[in-house]
């Protein structure tokens, strides 16, 4: 089976789920922070190099309830110092590096373990694990493009585009997974690097997702032909 290089997965319908079952929204966020653990493992297992998550939106942390906001920061905060020490992750030597503004919109705590994680994976190389935390795909280009206008190169080209990107130093996306039953993309979701990527919409919310349904995503790759635009 050929592998994509590059799968980045938005888990969308944590709180659908829960809400479907009567349930606080926080029950939908902790069930998906397994599924998320249960699909890390599963791509490191079948040999994956990058895997990107969009952990949270800016909006996710800024316009929600505050109770649901506080509950997600310590989740992100347990989530971040337990991978920090998972044997997983050392064992598979997984470069964990986290990418948006989270360190303006999330706590001092929250901000230490994202960094202990960072720090404790930074001489990795053999996988990559991307979190995108307060990321916006449509706030991440205006911040480029700021940013090249203040000292123009003599030609504005691709490769000064992506250097420029909080991706910089991932390669193009091959498949974008979005869970939810709601086929579309969100805030510009990485509209630089899924470019050329086969899209895959799962009808289920991500607590639902399985590894066996990760794979046959994986076996629809296989099966499509990428034209890539040709």
């Amino acid at each position: 089976m050929y592998l994509p290089n590059h799968i980045a997965i938005i888990p969308d319908g944590n709180r659908r789920w829960a809400k479907k079952k009567n349930l606080p929204s926080f029950f939908g966020h902790r069930e998906g922070a397994k599924t998320t653990e249960k699909i890390l493992t599963t791509a490191i297992k079948l040999g994956i190099p990058c895997l990107t998550f969009w952990g949270a939106s800016i909006n996710n942390v800024t316009k929600r309830e505050s109770r649901e906001i506080n509950f997600l920061f310590k989740l992100f905060t347990a989530y971040f110092k337990k991978i920090a020490k998972a044997k997983l992750i050392h064992q598979n030597q997984v470069k964990i590096q986290v990418l948006g503004l989270w360190p303006k919109y999330f706590p001092k705590d929250c901000q230490e373990a994202i960094r202990g994680a960072i720090t404790a994976t930074k001489d990795y190389s053999k996988h990559r694990l991307t979190i995108l935390l307060a990321y916006n795909g449509t706030e991440e280009m205006v911040a480029i493009i700021k940013k090249i206008i203040k000292n123009p190169p003599a030609e504005i080209t691709d490769e000064i585009i992506k250097s420029n990107l909080y991706t910089k130093d991932l390669p193009p996306v091959d498949l974008v997974i979005r869970t939810g039953d709601e086929p579309h993309l969100s805030a510009g979701f990485m509209m630089w690097d899924i470019a050329d990527a086969q899209l895959y919409f799962s009808k289920n919310m991500w607590p639902d997702f399985s590894e066996k349904e990760f794979l046959q995503t994986i076996e629809n790759f296989n099966k499509t032909e990428r034209r890539l635009g040709k």
